[in-house]
């Protein structure tokens, strides 16, 4: 990113050169748009690579010996995917150089990737937040989102390990590598990329020298004998779940509540309220949970109630065995755009009988006590990204009956109808702002009684409260899923089944 860019940042062109001088643990700091807070080697996908994970080493060797630093405000971290990485480190003898740096190992899974970075230094995050600055984020994870990262890194850039590195140094994104230097040496003179980037050889020969069979050998075999914490847990007897009703980390969710061995049959939407109202391109992690715990959620909210303090939050992919939790969290994105709000930006809504501006979840529990009906309208590649459970969960645990958007990605339509929502296609050329919808409006879709009666691709008739009437196509694209629809999802689909097969 160049600053002279700030592609889709809306960054004024008057601010885009703009200075923060703030203090950071008593010492001055400059912060800047396009600057570097967070970088972070992490992912089980690109740590598996011994090259590039070495590579990354062999910068930071080079980098110590020329005497560059990171600037002590960036948030650094290692965290590869297997445990067979710090011995290979280790046997060559470079992860002390990037300890030097910042990047110690912080554990072994999903971290920066998925969230989990932790809370920036409170002077740090006050200058970004108070200043509109656009702070930047590289990582070699695998999802980049916006959001998913950190909700005060706007800018998220994927990157290989190496490179992770160099931009650490740089303390910034908006460098040109081939012609701006990194920083200065320990003599004064300018240090460049091409002067810590090590050859195909150099990486090779440590390659050679320090992955070696045994490493892995020795670490996979241990998988299977745990470790003494796992091994001295007590396991009840029985064949059914005994659940904690004190847990929350753990929760009995409603998919089976009040259950019958009879399918309900297909469900229409009367009345609906629109809950939120998308453009295009809301992903996966706009509104699955994900990340940290913000102290002022919904979640949070819940968690004081059941008497866990703010410290022990932990976050959402740890908890994401309690639905109770979880559904408080869909669509708590930060950076979530919802047209309801003209133009502001968070994890709220409009209750639209009284205007209340609200949590998405306040807003959902309202209109399920008073007995309305939810849709979502959005634009086109409604739920692309990672294919992520609770982003089809999550709806349907707040009640939405159905989405109505241009496009869907692939994963996540199906994922909608095996949680009984209604997946409707705009017709080409249309969309919610075409045909004048707001979200104020109220939303009737009417569908036959019976499943036989419905075709997977069908056309339906969308009508309004204020005399307005579509035509969608309803996603059902295959008999499939119209059983799991007959069924009001996936989940009781096959509970019925395999009761029906034991008979």
């Amino acid at each position: 990113m160049r600053v002279r860019e700030l592609k889709g940042f809306a960054v004024p062109k008057d601010s885009q050169s703009k200075v923060v001088d703030f203090s950071f643990h008593g010492k001055p700091a400059k912060l800047k748009h396009g600057d570097v807070v967070i970088a972070a080697i992490t992912s089980c996908t690109n740590t598996s690579n011994p090259s590039v994970m070495l590579g990354a080493a062999l910068v930071a060797k080079k980098a110590c010996q020329l005497g560059l630093e990171v600037k002590p405000w960036v948030k650094t971290s290692l965290a590869p995917g297997s445990g067979v990485v710090k011995k290979y480190l280790d046997k060559s003898g470079l992860q002390k150089y990037l300890n030097h740096l910042g990047f110690h190992i912080v554990g072994y899974g999903c971290t920066t990737c998925i969230g989990n970075s932790g809370d920036l230094d409170e002077s740090v995050a006050s200058a970004i937040s108070e200043n509109d600055i656009v702070a930047a984020a590289v990582l070699s994870g695998n999802r980049n989102f916006e959001g998913r990262v950190h909700p005060l890194t706007r800018a998220n850039y994927l990157a290989s390990p190496p490179l992770v590195v160099a931009y650490a140094l740089a303390g910034t994104v908006d460098i040109d590598f081939t012609r701006e230097p990194l920083g200065m040496s320990k003599d004064g003179k300018d240090i460049f990329f091409r002067d810590i980037w090590p050859s195909n050889e150099e990486v090779s020969d440590v390659v050679q020298s320090s992955v070696l069979p045994e490493m892995f050998k020795v670490t996979y075999e241990a998988i299977t004998k745990g470790n003494p914490m796992w091994n001295q847990l007590s396991v009840p007897s029985g064949t059914l779940y005994s659940w904690d009703p004190t847990s929350t980390y753990i929760h009995e969710p409603p998919y089976f509540k009040d259950m019958t061995m009879s399918p309900p049959g297909p469900h229409g939407v009367k009345d609906a309220y629109c809950l939120l109202n998308f453009g295009d391109s809301i992903t996966t992690d706009h509104i699955s949970p994900a990340g940290s715990i913000h102290r002022d959620s919904p979640a949070a909210k819940y968690l004081l109630e059941h008497g866990v303090d703010r410290r022990d939050f932990n976050s959402y992919g740890s908890r994401r065995g309690n639905d109770e939790v979880m559904t408080r969290g869909t669509f708590a994105n930060i950076r979530i755009v919802n047209k309801l709000l003209k133009g502001e930006v968070g994890p709220k809504t409009i209750h639209v009988p009284t205007g209340e501006k609200l949590s998405v979840f306040d807003v959902a529990m309202r209109y399920k006590s008073e007995g309305y009906d939810t849709i979502i309208l959005a634009g086109a590649e409604y739920g692309s990204g990672s294919s992520r459970d609770w982003a089809a969960k999550g709806p349907m645990l707040l009640g939405v009956k159905a989405v109505i958007a241009k496009s869907f990605e692939r994963i996540h339509r199906s994922n909608l109808v095996g949680m009984g929502i209604i997946p409707l296609c705009f017709k080409a050329g249309e969309d919610a702002e075409t045909l004048g919808l707001t979200g104020y409006e109220r939303f009737s879709i009417d569908l036959p009684s019976s499943v036989s009666e419905i075709r997977p691709g069908q056309d339906v008739i969308v009508v309004t409260d204020n005399g307005k009437s579509f035509i969608c196509t309803i996603r059902f694209d295959t008999e499939v899923e119209l059983a799991y629809f007959d069924h009001g999802g996936i989940l009781p689909y096959v509970i019925r089944n395999l009761i029906n097969a034991k008979q």
